[in-house]
């Protein structure tokens, strides 16, 4: 269904109050077009329906306009940056952003990767921690089909 027509719909879901179908067919729109400031202002209105602050503000996290007491329930229930850059469903980069408060508040969410060759002791530790699991979990079986081997030759 085109855009168009989608709106449209909206508009008449919101008419008639059925707000969670609205918002459906928003978050779907979302969905498929990340970077419209028009779609999600409009989904950010929807919550405000709901009370939602926290969903409002994320929503609305990318415009200037934004209220900070949304914005603030939105930072408080998503604390770190990576995790509000993943709520915010932007795919892409910054510079598809439409403005340039838009870019420099996806700029500032955005978690820098570690150079090529260096990683981070903690991302080391988990790792070896898993391969200390999989060689526990390998001999186990080892242990298990050896005993089974054994028992069926005597």
């Amino acid at each position: 269904m085109p855009l168009r027509d989608t709106l449209a719909r909206v508009d008449e879901d919101l008419a008639a109050g059925r707000v969670p179908v609205a918002r459906q067919r928003l978050r779907g729109l979302v969905s498929s077009f990340p970077h419209d400031p028009v779609l999600r202002r409009r989904l950010a209105e929807v919550y405000r329906l709901y009370g939602e602050p926290a969903q409002a503000g994320r929503w609305m996290y990318l415009e200037e306009d934004r209220d900070t007491a949304e914005t603030a329930a939105f930072e408080a229930w998503y604390p770190s940056p990576a995790r509000r850059r993943a709520a915010l469903r932007w795919d892409g980069a910054e510079s598809l952003a439409p403005t340039e408060f838009a870019r420099e508040q996806l700029a500032a969410l955005t978690v820098p990767q570690p150079e090529a060759g260096k990683s981070s002791g903690h991302a080391d530790a988990k790792g070896s921690l898993a391969a200390l699991g999989c060689l526990v979990l390998a001999l186990a079986f080892l242990a298990i089909w050896v005993i089974g081997v054994i028992a069926l030759f005597r």
